[in-house]
């Protein structure tokens, strides 16, 4: 019987690093520790290369409510088998094989 913690493998995507830049644009300083945050406590971050930006052009054409930022992430969740998202963003509400945790 183990007794040690038992934690969730938690993973995002360099989108988040983007949207990070992003939002603290005009807060530089919080950048640094925006991202020190972020890989403190993530498993690993997901590269985004050209078959998720084909797949994520899919998704958006086929997906009229999605958006290219939410797109991409869903593609990168698709490439690498993860089909639960951590967001309170309701636009990956009722997209298959994709499950919404927040709220």
């Amino acid at each position: 019987m183990s007794t040690g913690l038992w934690r969730e493998r938690l993973v995002t995507d360099a989108e988040v690093l983007k949207e990070i830049l992003h939002a603290a644009i005009d807060r530089r300083a919080a950048i640094q520790p925006a991202f020190d945050l972020l890989h403190g406590i993530v498993d690993e971050i997901f590269p985004i290369g050209i078959s998720v930006c084909e797949s994520a052009k899919a998704l958006v054409l086929g997906y009229r409510n999605l958006s290219a930022r939410d797109a991409l992430h869903v593609a990168v969740m698709q490439e690498h088998g993860v089909d639960r998202i951590m967001s309170l963003d309701g636009g990956f509400d009722g997209l298959p094989g994709v499950q919404r945790l927040g709220d």
